[in-house]
């Protein structure tokens, strides 16, 4: 079996989405109260108009990399599918609501098929492959959400969180600090790794 541990970080849309976000917004004003700055923010959870800056990744038991080509996010999910292609379990912290789904939605938006069939890469709950979602698995599908810094510390693993956490990461990439925040995904990595070798009883 081949096991591909990741974590991808993201970012708010680009400059050129601006009109369509605002048209978008003006109308969501009618039910929030958020202003367009929040609004645009969120858009680095949401695969329609955020982008992903990077994607970290081990295959098993091999050194953690990342994938990053300077905002070539085309390039960036090409290269991600190729990877995959023989993947049997993607393992990741809360890889169904975010970072799979992401990943895929983004694929989309770009015109980057994924190597694996839309059918066999299931997103259904209550199931532990394709998908191992550490936060689902750990909470026994409860739909309580819990941080991988702190489920790593439960469980004696060093947090992954030094000097940077993902809420920071749009003002770091603002200053130019990608390398850091490359270093902080590949952590993530890491740490999910060890997390999940931990619930497989693995180690």
């Amino acid at each position: 079996m081949i096991r591909l541990y990741l974590d991808i970080e993201t970012l708010p849309a680009p400059e050129e989405h601006q009109a369509t976000l605002k048209m978008l917004h003006t109308k969501r004003k009618k039910r929030d109260c958020d202003d367009f700055e929040q609004y645009l923010l969120s858009t680095s959870f949401d695969g329609s108009f955020g982008r992903i800056l990077c994607i970290g990744y081990a295959i098993d038991d091999e050194p953690t990399d990342v994938l990053y080509f300077d905002g070539d996010e085309k390039k960036m999910l090409a290269k991600f599918w190729e990877l995959a292609n023989d993947v049997n379990l993607f393992i990741c912290h809360n890889i169904i609501d975010f970072d799979m789904r992401f990943i895929v939605q983004r694929s989309v938006v770009n015109v980057v098929r994924p190597s694996w069939d839309e059918r066999d890469l299931s997103f259904a709950r209550y199931r532990s492959a394709p998908m191992f979602d550490t936060m689902r698995e750990w909470t026994k599908w409860s739909m309580n959400n819990v941080g991988l810094e702190h489920l790593a510390l439960a469980l004696g693993i060093p947090s992954p969180k030094d000097g940077i956490d993902g809420s920071q990461v749009y003002d770091f990439w603002k200053k130019g600090k990608v390398k850091e925040i490359l270093e902080y995904c590949k952590r993530d990595v890491e740490t999910t790794r060890e997390v999940y070798k931990k619930i497989a009883f693995l180690n």
